[in-house]
């Protein structure tokens, strides 16, 4: 059997850069069950309304909607489960401590398989506010409107 390498995305969550100011990344892996594996190596996931917490010391992702294996009996699972996260334990203080100390929050970027496992990019992340959203935009615009009258100068039409 030959082993997976590399990196294959899943899905990946769009909005959530526009949304929130990302503090800090985290990569970690998902405890989940074999139909829900099966799903995802056919590509359906859905990163909308997920969002990461920390109980008891673990951390749980909430909400993230993988959708019933097609060929699955009566063993498939539950699209919307909580599923554990798996980080190393100095990683786990540190993000319970950045959570505490300040109005972060746990927002998952992408998901991933990385050499056959799943993984998730998690985002230690802050919410914008909405005028901080109008200035990101105008600013993208800017930046996209520079770099096409910086081509055009370069191919030499104006």
């Amino acid at each position: 059997m030959v082993k997976e390498r590399g990196n294959k995305v899943i899905a990946s969550n769009r909005k959530a850069r526009h949304d929130y100011t990302v503090v800090d990344t985290y990569e970690a892996g998902m405890v989940l069950v074999g139909t829900e594996v099966k799903s995802l190596r056919e590509g359906r996931a859905s990163l909308v309304d997920a969002f990461a917490t920390v109980d008891d010391g673990e951390v749980y992702l909430r909400n993230l909607h993988i959708p019933e294996y097609t060929q699955g009996t009566w063993t498939n699972h539950e699209p919307r489960r909580t599923r554990k996260l798996l980080l190393h334990k100095g990683e786990i203080l540190r993000l319970i401590g950045k959570i505490k100390e300040s109005s972060l929050t746990l927002v998952p970027l992408s998901l991933y398989f990385k050499d056959g496992r799943v993984k998730v990019e998690l985002a230690l992340a802050k919410g914008k506010k909405s005028y901080d959203k109008r200035q990101d935009l105008a600013k993208r615009d800017a930046d996209r409107e520079i770099a096409r009258t910086v081509g055009r100068r370069a191919k030499g039409m104006r």
